[in-house]
């Protein structure tokens, strides 16, 4: 007879295998009798499993929803199908799960064996995905995972890095989160060589690697709010500075972190923002509902006269 434990797994492996199995089925399955199977019914309730009884001569048992998700068994077959499909979420095949496929991926990977680990990869070779709109910056979901299990398990990465004007430096970093906003991934971390936090487009980086060097980490960063700051500012050349005539939690209702910084003075809200253009900022600018005056570039000013005279000349 097999160990209790190793029981009750088959047990649990047997309920989550199909909808209602009676107790004499489940007696013989498992070589014991018909009260060794209602004991552990109960230790598997015990466990939080919720599992439901029919009473009754052709009565028996099943797996029902219960308040919190229990762990699940899967065998061989299901354990490839489910990292197969974990990937493709991960590389944005189904919108808005990509973060949670990711964690879900990371664990499923930490804990399967090698055999299992090379047919998924094989699957994964020979898969192509259609439909996935990405807005052209495609990321590899290996490349997450990597990433996701640096993170998760404190170790350190090494990657290749190529920055907006093209050019390729080698990175070494601890690293922390990973940030999917506007259709793309954002990898932060510590980067060692620079001792300073930076965040890192995952469509950039190439050939990330764990080195087997964990570590602890000292600090903890807002890694959305790095993220947001970098979309809004250091991204792009042009820079501009308003003062918005509204309380900041005014502001906040209108502009999106993703676009701006905000900052709260005597005068009412300071806006930083940037642009491939001063046309676009002046556009934006256009469409609040609430006065401001433009602090930098003075070219932002000219730029908002003349959409004005135009819109005045076209709508007037």
């Amino acid at each position: 007879m097999e160990s209790s434990s190793g029981r009750l797994l088959a047990l649990l492996s047997l309920l989550q295998s199909r909808p209602f199995w009676t107790a004499a089925e489940l007696a013989e399955r498992l070589s014991v009798t018909t009260r060794t199977v209602r004991r552990d019914v109960t230790r598997l309730r015990e466990l939080g499993y919720p599992v439901e009884a029919e009473p009754g001569p052709t009565g028996g048992y099943q797996l029902g929803s219960g308040g919190a998700l229990p762990p699940l068994l899967l065998n061989d077959e299901e354990a490839v199908v489910v990292a197969v499909g974990l990937r493709a979420a991960a590389g944005g095949a189904v919108a808005g799960f990509e973060d949670s496929a990711i964690a879900a991926l990371a664990k499923l990977e930490q804990i399967l064996p090698l055999r299992l680990r090379d047919r998924v990869g094989a699957l994964n070779a020979s898969m192509v995905l259609l439909g996935s709109d990405r807005g052209g910056f495609t990321v590899d979901p290996e490349v997450l995972l990597t990433l996701a299990q640096g993170c998760r398990r404190l170790e350190r990465l090494r990657f290749s890095y190529r920055d907006a004007e093209g050019k390729v430096t080698e990175r070494r970093v601890e690293p922390y989160r990973l940030v999917n906003t506007r259709r793309r991934w954002y990898f932060v971390a510590l980067d060692l060589d620079r001792d300073d936090w930076r965040t890192f487009r995952v469509d950039r980086l190439s050939e990330p690697a764990l080195t087997g060097h964990r570590f602890v980490r000292a600090t903890e960063p807002d890694a959305a709010a790095m993220v947001a700051e970098g979309l809004a500012l250091r991204a792009y050349e042009v820079q501009a500075e308003v003062l918005l005539k509204v309380p900041m939690s005014e502001a906040a209702e209108s502009i999106p972190p993703t676009v701006g910084t905000l900052e709260p003075t005597e005068a009412g809200t300071l806006l930083r923002l940037g642009a491939d253009s001063v046309g676009w900022i002046a556009r934006y600018l256009a469409r609040l509902d609430f006065p401001f005056e433009v602090r930098h570039p003075p070219e932002l000013r000219t730029e908002l006269r003349d959409l004005g005279r135009r819109l005045l000349r076209e709508h007037g």
